[in-house]
Protein backbone atom coordinates (compact mmCIF):
# COMPACT_ATOMS: atom_id res chain seq x y z
CA UNK A 1 0.00 0.00 0.00
CA UNK A 2 1.18 3.63 -0.33
CA UNK A 3 2.53 5.83 1.94
CA UNK A 4 -0.43 7.72 4.01
CA UNK A 5 1.26 10.12 4.75
CA UNK A 6 0.42 13.54 3.36
CA UNK A 7 3.08 15.66 1.90
CA UNK A 8 4.23 19.04 3.41
CA UNK A 9 5.03 20.61 0.59
CA UNK A 10 2.79 22.72 -1.98
CA UNK A 11 1.43 20.85 -4.54
CA UNK A 12 2.42 23.72 -7.36
CA UNK A 13 4.87 26.27 -7.48
CA UNK A 14 4.31 29.63 -7.44
CA UNK A 15 1.61 29.78 -6.01
CA UNK A 16 0.86 33.51 -4.49
CA UNK A 17 0.91 33.56 -0.71
CA UNK A 18 -2.96 35.02 0.72
CA UNK A 19 -4.29 35.94 3.80
CA UNK A 20 -5.01 32.33 5.51
CA UNK A 21 -8.33 31.72 5.94
CA UNK A 22 -10.15 30.09 8.71
CA UNK A 23 -12.16 26.88 8.69
CA UNK A 24 -15.65 29.01 9.37
CA UNK A 25 -14.01 31.71 6.43
CA UNK A 26 -13.68 29.20 4.16
CA UNK A 27 -17.34 27.78 4.87
CA UNK A 28 -18.46 30.90 4.22
CA UNK A 29 -16.53 31.35 1.08
CA UNK A 30 -18.11 28.12 -0.24
CA UNK A 31 -21.88 28.95 0.71
CA UNK A 32 -21.55 32.33 -1.17
CA UNK A 33 -20.07 30.88 -4.41
CA UNK A 34 -22.56 27.69 -5.58
CA UNK A 35 -24.70 30.29 -7.83
CA UNK A 36 -20.46 32.19 -9.22
CA UNK A 37 -20.34 31.62 -12.97
CA UNK A 38 -22.37 28.76 -13.16
CA UNK A 39 -22.98 29.87 -17.34
CA UNK A 40 -18.60 28.89 -17.46
CA UNK A 41 -19.47 25.47 -19.55
CA UNK A 42 -16.21 25.25 -21.41
CA UNK A 43 -14.97 24.07 -17.80
CA UNK A 44 -12.20 26.83 -17.91
CA UNK A 45 -12.18 27.48 -14.37
CA UNK A 46 -11.55 24.47 -13.06
CA UNK A 47 -9.25 23.30 -15.91
CA UNK A 48 -6.89 26.58 -15.08
CA UNK A 49 -7.37 25.24 -11.19
CA UNK A 50 -6.11 21.47 -12.51
CA UNK A 51 -3.17 22.80 -14.38
CA UNK A 52 -1.89 25.08 -12.10
CA UNK A 53 -1.66 21.99 -9.42
CA UNK A 54 0.09 20.01 -12.55
CA UNK A 55 -2.81 18.21 -14.03
CA UNK A 56 -4.83 16.34 -10.77
CA UNK A 57 -7.04 14.98 -12.75
CA UNK A 58 -4.35 13.31 -14.28
CA UNK A 59 -2.43 12.27 -11.79
CA UNK A 60 -5.17 10.67 -9.54
CA UNK A 61 -6.79 7.37 -11.08
CA UNK A 62 -10.85 8.34 -10.83
CA UNK A 63 -13.89 6.22 -11.08
CA UNK A 64 -16.80 8.51 -11.33
CA UNK A 65 -20.63 7.38 -10.50
CA UNK A 66 -23.49 8.93 -12.20
CA UNK A 67 -27.32 8.78 -12.41
CA UNK A 68 -30.42 10.19 -11.25
CA UNK A 69 -30.80 7.95 -7.53
CA UNK A 70 -28.30 6.25 -5.60
CA UNK A 71 -25.07 7.79 -6.46
CA UNK A 72 -23.91 7.93 -3.17
CA UNK A 73 -24.55 4.74 -2.02
CA UNK A 74 -22.62 3.35 -4.87
CA UNK A 75 -19.48 5.18 -4.24
CA UNK A 76 -19.77 4.15 -0.49
CA UNK A 77 -20.06 0.87 -1.68
CA UNK A 78 -17.41 0.75 -4.14
CA UNK A 79 -15.03 2.49 -1.61
CA UNK A 80 -15.86 -0.40 0.90
CA UNK A 81 -14.97 -3.03 -1.51
CA UNK A 82 -11.88 -1.55 -2.79
CA UNK A 83 -10.58 -1.23 0.60
CA UNK A 84 -11.17 -4.47 1.39
CA UNK A 85 -8.80 -5.26 -1.56
CA UNK A 86 -6.19 -3.63 0.26
CA UNK A 87 -6.20 -0.55 -1.69
CA UNK A 88 -6.25 3.28 -0.31
CA UNK A 89 -9.01 4.46 -1.59
CA UNK A 90 -10.44 8.38 -1.40
CA UNK A 91 -14.63 9.20 -1.97
CA UNK A 92 -15.98 12.40 -2.99
CA UNK A 93 -19.64 12.76 -2.24
CA UNK A 94 -22.43 15.19 -2.96
CA UNK A 95 -24.28 16.51 -1.41
CA UNK A 96 -22.99 16.80 2.49
CA UNK A 97 -25.84 17.25 5.39
CA UNK A 98 -23.75 19.28 8.15
CA UNK A 99 -20.78 20.16 7.27
CA UNK A 100 -18.75 20.19 4.11
CA UNK A 101 -15.88 17.87 5.81
CA UNK A 102 -19.13 14.73 4.93
CA UNK A 103 -17.81 15.39 1.26
CA UNK A 104 -14.26 14.58 1.45
CA UNK A 105 -13.30 11.04 2.37
CA UNK A 106 -10.33 8.58 3.17
CA UNK A 107 -11.11 5.16 3.26
CA UNK A 108 -14.63 5.92 4.47
CA UNK A 109 -12.69 8.35 7.04
CA UNK A 110 -13.77 11.98 6.83
CA UNK A 111 -11.68 15.15 6.31
CA UNK A 112 -10.18 16.96 9.73
CA UNK A 113 -11.27 20.39 9.88
CA UNK A 114 -7.94 21.33 9.73
CA UNK A 115 -6.73 19.21 6.92
CA UNK A 116 -10.02 20.45 5.20
CA UNK A 117 -8.72 24.22 6.25
CA UNK A 118 -5.19 23.76 4.92
CA UNK A 119 -6.84 22.10 1.03
CA UNK A 120 -9.14 25.12 1.18
CA UNK A 121 -6.04 27.97 1.98
CA UNK A 122 -4.10 25.99 -0.98
CA UNK A 123 -7.01 26.27 -3.53
CA UNK A 124 -8.33 29.91 -2.85
CA UNK A 125 -4.77 31.37 -2.85
CA UNK A 126 -4.44 29.76 -6.14
CA UNK A 127 -8.01 31.36 -7.71
CA UNK A 128 -6.62 34.87 -6.53
CA UNK A 129 -3.39 34.57 -8.33
CA UNK A 130 -4.91 33.20 -11.42
CA UNK A 131 -7.74 35.67 -11.17
CA UNK A 132 -10.29 33.46 -12.15
CA UNK A 133 -14.24 33.00 -10.85
CA UNK A 134 -14.94 29.48 -10.30
CA UNK A 135 -17.87 28.34 -8.29
CA UNK A 136 -18.16 26.05 -4.80
CA UNK A 137 -18.68 22.96 -6.89
CA UNK A 138 -15.29 23.88 -8.78
CA UNK A 139 -13.28 24.55 -5.44
CA UNK A 140 -14.63 21.45 -3.54
CA UNK A 141 -14.05 18.92 -6.94
CA UNK A 142 -10.02 20.39 -7.16
CA UNK A 143 -9.70 20.37 -3.34
CA UNK A 144 -11.06 16.45 -3.26
CA UNK A 145 -8.01 15.86 -6.39
CA UNK A 146 -5.66 17.85 -4.51
CA UNK A 147 -6.85 15.57 -0.83
CA UNK A 148 -6.46 12.77 -2.36
CA UNK A 149 -3.27 12.98 -4.63
CA UNK A 150 -1.41 14.40 -0.93
CA UNK A 151 -2.30 11.32 0.40
CA UNK A 152 -1.23 9.18 -2.37
CA UNK A 153 -4.83 7.14 -2.35
CA UNK A 154 -4.46 4.15 -5.00
CA UNK A 155 -7.74 5.46 -6.92
CA UNK A 156 -10.63 8.07 -6.15
CA UNK A 157 -14.46 7.28 -6.89
CA UNK A 158 -16.28 10.62 -7.64
CA UNK A 159 -19.87 11.29 -7.18
CA UNK A 160 -21.27 12.97 -9.89
CA UNK A 161 -23.64 15.23 -8.43
CA UNK A 162 -25.02 16.49 -11.97
CA UNK A 163 -25.08 14.86 -14.89
CA UNK A 164 -24.04 17.68 -18.15
CA UNK A 165 -21.16 18.42 -19.57
CA UNK A 166 -20.13 21.50 -17.49
CA UNK A 167 -20.04 19.15 -14.16
CA UNK A 168 -16.14 19.89 -13.11
CA UNK A 169 -15.65 16.38 -12.58
CA UNK A 170 -15.72 16.03 -16.32
CA UNK A 171 -12.01 17.74 -16.12
CA UNK A 172 -11.34 13.51 -15.06
CA UNK A 173 -10.51 10.94 -17.47
CA UNK A 174 -12.22 8.41 -15.20
CA UNK A 175 -11.33 4.34 -15.76
CA UNK A 176 -14.32 3.18 -14.99
CA UNK A 177 -17.86 5.35 -15.59
CA UNK A 178 -20.61 4.10 -13.56
CA UNK A 179 -24.57 4.33 -13.89
CA UNK A 180 -27.08 4.23 -11.34
CA UNK A 181 -30.48 4.80 -12.48
CA UNK A 182 -31.99 7.40 -14.96
CA UNK A 183 -35.46 8.35 -14.09
CA UNK A 184 -35.78 11.51 -16.22
CA UNK A 185 -39.06 12.02 -18.18
CA UNK A 186 -39.64 7.88 -19.21
CA UNK A 187 -42.25 5.62 -19.12
CA UNK A 188 -41.61 1.70 -19.99
CA UNK A 189 -41.86 2.58 -23.30
CA UNK A 190 -40.05 4.90 -24.08
CA UNK A 191 -36.30 5.89 -23.14
CA UNK A 192 -34.91 9.06 -21.75
CA UNK A 193 -34.75 11.60 -24.08
CA UNK A 194 -31.52 12.28 -26.26
CA UNK A 195 -30.06 15.58 -24.59
CA UNK A 196 -30.39 13.15 -21.20
CA UNK A 197 -28.63 10.60 -22.67
CA UNK A 198 -25.90 12.58 -23.82
CA UNK A 199 -25.73 14.88 -20.40
CA UNK A 200 -25.17 11.34 -18.69
CA UNK A 201 -22.39 10.35 -20.82
CA UNK A 202 -20.75 13.70 -20.96
CA UNK A 203 -17.36 12.45 -18.68
CA UNK A 204 -16.78 9.46 -20.44
CA UNK A 205 -13.63 9.30 -22.30
CA UNK A 206 -11.80 7.08 -24.88
CA UNK A 207 -11.39 3.96 -23.55
CA UNK A 208 -13.08 4.66 -20.39
CA UNK A 209 -15.52 1.11 -18.84
CA UNK A 210 -18.77 2.17 -18.59
CA UNK A 211 -21.19 0.11 -16.32
CA UNK A 212 -24.64 1.16 -15.65
CA UNK A 213 -27.56 -0.67 -13.27
CA UNK A 214 -30.62 1.07 -15.15
CA UNK A 215 -33.44 -1.49 -15.51
CA UNK A 216 -35.15 0.04 -18.34
CA UNK A 217 -33.48 -1.88 -22.05
CA UNK A 218 -34.42 1.03 -24.20
CA UNK A 219 -32.01 3.53 -21.54
CA UNK A 220 -29.69 0.31 -22.02
CA UNK A 221 -29.21 0.20 -25.42
CA UNK A 222 -28.99 3.97 -25.96
CA UNK A 223 -26.26 4.64 -23.30
CA UNK A 224 -24.64 1.52 -25.00
CA UNK A 225 -24.38 3.79 -28.60
CA UNK A 226 -23.59 6.30 -26.71
CA UNK A 227 -20.29 4.84 -25.22
CA UNK A 228 -19.54 3.04 -28.81
CA UNK A 229 -19.50 6.24 -30.15
CA UNK A 230 -16.86 7.61 -27.69
CA UNK A 231 -15.14 4.99 -28.00
CA UNK A 232 -15.33 3.36 -24.66
CA UNK A 233 -16.04 -0.38 -23.41
CA UNK A 234 -19.37 -1.32 -22.52
CA UNK A 235 -19.93 -3.26 -19.80
CA UNK A 236 -22.99 -5.99 -19.78
CA UNK A 237 -25.77 -3.86 -16.98
CA UNK A 238 -26.39 -5.20 -13.72
CA UNK A 239 -28.87 -8.14 -13.29
CA UNK A 240 -29.38 -9.18 -9.76
CA UNK A 241 -28.59 -7.72 -6.51
CA UNK A 242 -26.02 -8.06 -4.68
CA UNK A 243 -27.37 -10.23 -0.98
CA UNK A 244 -27.49 -7.68 1.74
CA UNK A 245 -28.99 -8.04 5.19
CA UNK A 246 -33.06 -7.41 5.49
CA UNK A 247 -34.72 -5.27 3.94
CA UNK A 248 -31.43 -3.52 2.39
CA UNK A 249 -31.15 -6.11 -0.33
CA UNK A 250 -34.22 -5.10 -2.14
CA UNK A 251 -33.90 -1.50 -1.11
CA UNK A 252 -29.68 -0.73 -2.10
CA UNK A 253 -29.00 -4.48 -3.54
CA UNK A 254 -28.79 -2.85 -6.87
CA UNK A 255 -26.63 -0.44 -5.86
CA UNK A 256 -24.30 -2.90 -4.50
CA UNK A 257 -24.18 -4.88 -7.18
CA UNK A 258 -22.94 -1.78 -9.77
CA UNK A 259 -20.32 -1.50 -6.63
CA UNK A 260 -19.05 -5.06 -6.77
CA UNK A 261 -19.10 -4.67 -11.01
CA UNK A 262 -17.09 -1.12 -10.72
CA UNK A 263 -14.58 -2.45 -8.19
CA UNK A 264 -14.13 -6.10 -10.08
CA UNK A 265 -13.33 -3.76 -13.57
CA UNK A 266 -11.22 -1.98 -11.90
CA UNK A 267 -9.36 -4.25 -9.47
CA UNK A 268 -8.95 -6.23 -12.57
CA UNK A 269 -7.55 -4.00 -14.97
CA UNK A 270 -6.34 -0.90 -13.39
CA UNK A 271 -5.19 -1.93 -10.15
CA UNK A 272 -1.24 -1.57 -9.23
CA UNK A 273 -1.78 -5.41 -8.59
CA UNK A 274 1.26 -4.84 -5.52
CA UNK A 275 -0.93 -2.88 -3.75
CA UNK A 276 -3.36 -5.93 -3.77
CA UNK A 277 -4.07 -8.65 -1.07
CA UNK A 278 -4.17 -11.22 -3.44
CA UNK A 279 -4.40 -14.20 -1.09
CA UNK A 280 -7.48 -12.84 0.35
CA UNK A 281 -8.98 -10.91 -2.36
CA UNK A 282 -12.79 -11.27 -3.11
CA UNK A 283 -12.48 -9.63 -6.71
CA UNK A 284 -8.91 -10.47 -8.15
CA UNK A 285 -8.45 -13.06 -11.17
CA UNK A 286 -4.98 -15.05 -9.80
CA UNK A 287 -2.83 -16.72 -12.78
CA UNK A 288 -3.62 -20.56 -12.79
CA UNK A 289 -6.99 -19.71 -10.96
CA UNK A 290 -9.05 -19.88 -13.94
CA UNK A 291 -11.24 -22.69 -14.84
CA UNK A 292 -12.39 -25.51 -12.80
CA UNK A 293 -9.99 -25.93 -9.50
CA UNK A 294 -7.41 -28.69 -9.35
CA UNK A 295 -8.12 -30.98 -6.45
CA UNK A 296 -5.20 -29.69 -4.11
CA UNK A 297 -6.49 -26.43 -4.60
CA UNK A 298 -9.57 -27.69 -3.22
CA UNK A 299 -8.11 -29.13 -0.27
CA UNK A 300 -6.47 -25.83 0.50
CA UNK A 301 -9.86 -24.00 -0.12
CA UNK A 302 -11.38 -27.01 2.35
CA UNK A 303 -8.50 -26.23 5.10
CA UNK A 304 -8.02 -22.31 4.87
CA UNK A 305 -11.70 -21.48 3.57
CA UNK A 306 -11.74 -17.96 1.88
CA UNK A 307 -14.09 -15.21 2.64
CA UNK A 308 -16.73 -14.81 -0.01
CA UNK A 309 -17.81 -11.79 -1.69
CA UNK A 310 -21.25 -13.04 -0.19
CA UNK A 311 -19.98 -13.28 3.27
CA UNK A 312 -18.70 -9.43 2.97
CA UNK A 313 -22.16 -8.62 1.57
CA UNK A 314 -24.02 -10.14 4.97
CA UNK A 315 -21.45 -7.75 6.71
CA UNK A 316 -22.01 -4.87 4.99
CA UNK A 317 -23.97 -2.23 6.29
CA UNK A 318 -24.61 1.29 4.81
CA UNK A 319 -23.34 3.53 7.15
CA UNK A 320 -23.82 6.47 5.23
CA UNK A 321 -25.93 9.31 7.32
CA UNK A 322 -29.71 10.20 6.37
CA UNK A 323 -29.35 7.26 3.29
CA UNK A 324 -32.21 5.30 4.46
CA UNK A 325 -30.76 5.31 8.18
CA UNK A 326 -32.28 4.08 10.58
CA UNK A 327 -32.24 5.74 14.44
CA UNK A 328 -33.81 2.69 16.67
CA UNK A 329 -32.19 4.20 19.44
CA UNK A 330 -34.67 7.24 19.15
CA UNK A 331 -38.02 7.13 20.90
CA UNK A 332 -39.48 6.65 18.86
CA UNK A 333 -38.14 5.31 15.74
CA UNK A 334 -36.30 7.51 13.57
CA UNK A 335 -36.45 6.83 9.84
CA UNK A 336 -34.43 9.55 7.56
CA UNK A 337 -33.60 9.70 3.99
CA UNK A 338 -33.08 12.86 1.62
CA UNK A 339 -35.31 11.08 -1.47
CA UNK A 340 -36.24 14.06 -3.25
CA UNK A 341 -37.95 12.78 -6.55
CA UNK A 342 -40.43 10.43 -6.96
CA UNK A 343 -38.48 7.55 -7.83
CA UNK A 344 -36.31 7.96 -4.73
CA UNK A 345 -39.85 8.51 -2.66
CA UNK A 346 -40.87 5.04 -4.06
CA UNK A 347 -37.65 3.42 -2.45
CA UNK A 348 -38.49 5.03 0.79
CA UNK A 349 -42.33 4.15 0.92
CA UNK A 350 -41.12 0.50 -0.37
CA UNK A 351 -38.77 0.88 2.49
CA UNK A 352 -41.39 1.60 5.26
CA UNK A 353 -43.38 -1.76 3.93
CA UNK A 354 -40.38 -4.13 4.21
CA UNK A 355 -39.87 -2.31 7.76
CA UNK A 356 -43.61 -3.15 8.81
CA UNK A 357 -43.64 -6.48 7.80
CA UNK A 358 -40.78 -7.66 9.75
CA UNK A 359 -41.89 -5.78 12.85
CA UNK A 360 -45.78 -4.32 12.54
CA UNK A 361 -45.40 -0.81 13.55
CA UNK A 362 -47.50 0.77 16.15
CA UNK A 363 -48.40 4.39 14.75
CA UNK A 364 -46.31 5.45 11.48
CA UNK A 365 -46.03 9.21 10.78
CA UNK A 366 -44.36 10.39 7.83
CA UNK A 367 -42.67 13.78 7.62
CA UNK A 368 -42.52 15.70 4.72
CA UNK A 369 -40.03 19.05 3.44
CA UNK A 370 -40.45 19.36 -0.26
CA UNK A 371 -38.59 22.09 -2.20
CA UNK A 372 -38.32 20.64 -5.67
CA UNK A 373 -39.92 22.94 -8.09
CA UNK A 374 -39.26 20.03 -10.67
CA UNK A 375 -40.92 17.08 -8.46
CA UNK A 376 -44.41 16.17 -10.17
CA UNK A 377 -47.04 16.93 -7.54
CA UNK A 378 -49.74 15.10 -9.14
CA UNK A 379 -47.27 12.15 -9.15
CA UNK A 380 -46.60 12.35 -5.47
CA UNK A 381 -50.28 12.56 -4.88
CA UNK A 382 -50.56 9.30 -7.06
CA UNK A 383 -47.66 7.62 -5.09
CA UNK A 384 -49.26 8.74 -1.34
CA UNK A 385 -52.85 7.70 -2.43
CA UNK A 386 -51.35 4.33 -3.36
CA UNK A 387 -49.27 3.99 0.00
CA UNK A 388 -51.55 4.96 2.40
CA UNK A 389 -54.23 2.49 1.09
CA UNK A 390 -51.78 -0.25 1.87
CA UNK A 391 -50.36 1.37 5.02
CA UNK A 392 -52.27 3.03 8.10
CA UNK A 393 -50.27 6.06 9.29
CA UNK A 394 -50.48 10.09 8.59
CA UNK A 395 -48.33 12.91 7.00
CA UNK A 396 -47.33 16.25 8.09
CA UNK A 397 -45.81 18.25 5.60
CA UNK A 398 -43.38 21.61 6.81
CA UNK A 399 -41.68 24.30 5.04
CA UNK A 400 -38.02 24.18 4.44
CA UNK A 401 -35.70 26.40 2.73
CA UNK A 402 -32.66 24.57 0.83
CA UNK A 403 -29.33 25.89 2.16
CA UNK A 404 -26.84 26.56 -0.53
CA UNK A 405 -25.11 23.49 -1.96
CA UNK A 406 -28.74 21.45 -1.72
CA UNK A 407 -31.13 21.13 -4.89
CA UNK A 408 -34.61 23.23 -4.40
CA UNK A 409 -35.54 26.72 -3.42
CA UNK A 410 -38.04 28.04 -1.64
CA UNK A 411 -40.81 25.46 0.22
CA UNK A 412 -43.73 24.52 -1.97
CA UNK A 413 -47.35 26.25 -0.45
CA UNK A 414 -47.53 23.18 2.43
CA UNK A 415 -51.20 24.08 2.89
CA UNK A 416 -52.25 23.88 -0.52
CA UNK A 417 -50.67 20.25 -0.82
CA UNK A 418 -52.20 19.11 2.54
CA UNK A 419 -55.10 20.34 1.26
CA UNK A 420 -55.06 18.14 -1.65
CA UNK A 421 -54.05 14.96 0.43
CA UNK A 422 -56.64 15.08 2.70
CA UNK A 423 -58.82 15.24 -0.59
CA UNK A 424 -57.76 11.78 -1.10
CA UNK A 425 -58.96 10.42 2.52
CA UNK A 426 -55.43 10.82 3.64
CA UNK A 427 -54.62 12.17 6.80
CA UNK A 428 -52.52 15.20 6.86
CA UNK A 429 -51.46 17.89 8.55
CA UNK A 430 -49.97 21.36 8.11
CA UNK A 431 -46.92 22.31 10.12
CA UNK A 432 -45.43 26.35 9.81
CA UNK A 433 -42.09 25.26 11.15
CA UNK A 434 -39.90 21.72 11.33
CA UNK A 435 -39.88 22.40 15.35
CA UNK A 436 -43.25 22.01 15.11
CA UNK A 437 -43.85 19.18 12.78
CA UNK A 438 -41.06 17.31 14.44
CA UNK A 439 -42.57 17.59 18.11
CA UNK A 440 -46.37 16.47 16.96
CA UNK A 441 -44.76 13.46 14.64
CA UNK A 442 -43.44 12.32 18.41
CA UNK A 443 -46.20 12.37 19.69
CA UNK A 444 -48.30 10.86 17.36
CA UNK A 445 -46.97 6.76 17.45
CA UNK A 446 -45.59 4.82 20.00
CA UNK A 447 -42.73 5.58 21.67
CA UNK A 448 -41.66 2.01 21.48
CA UNK A 449 -43.17 0.62 18.62
CA UNK A 450 -44.05 3.70 16.55
CA UNK A 451 -41.38 5.24 13.23
CA UNK A 452 -41.25 8.90 12.39
CA UNK A 453 -40.25 9.26 8.51
CA UNK A 454 -38.16 12.09 7.61
CA UNK A 455 -37.69 12.93 4.56
CA UNK A 456 -38.54 15.43 0.77
CA UNK A 457 -35.40 16.36 0.63
CA UNK A 458 -32.00 16.90 1.99
CA UNK A 459 -32.50 20.29 3.48
CA UNK A 460 -35.39 18.73 5.66
CA UNK A 461 -32.88 15.79 6.87
CA UNK A 462 -30.68 18.91 7.89
CA UNK A 463 -32.86 20.70 9.85
CA UNK A 464 -33.69 17.00 12.05
CA UNK A 465 -29.48 17.23 12.88
CA UNK A 466 -29.86 20.77 13.78
CA UNK A 467 -32.72 20.44 15.93
CA UNK A 468 -30.84 17.64 17.75
CA UNK A 469 -28.15 20.02 17.96
CA UNK A 470 -25.72 18.03 16.38
CA UNK A 471 -22.93 20.21 14.77
CA UNK A 472 -21.30 17.39 12.46
CA UNK A 473 -22.44 13.87 11.79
Amino acid sequence: MKDLNIHKQAATKGIVTAKQRSYNEIVDWLDKNWHTNTNDTSLSCVTQLDKAFGNLSAQVDTILVSGDNGKSLTTHFTTKLLKEEGLQVGAFFAPHILTYNERFSLNNESIANKAFTELGNEVLSTVESLNIQPNSYDVLTIMALLYFHKNNVDVAVLEVSDATPYNATNICNPKVFAITRITNNISDTQAADATTIENMMSAVKHNSHVVSADQSKLNLQALEEAANKKEALWSMPIRKLAPLPYPFEQLHGRCAALAERVAYIYINNFANKDALVLANSLLAKQKGQRGRPTLEAKRQSELNPKRTLEQFWKDACNTLPSRFQLLDKEKPTILLDNASNIDALKNVLLGIRLLHYHRPLKGLTVLLGCNREDLDAAELLKLLRYFFKKTSGQLILCPVTATPDHKGGAAWDVEKLTNDIKSMKIKAKAACSFKEAFEWAQKSVDERNGLVVITGSTTVVTEYWKHKGMKKL
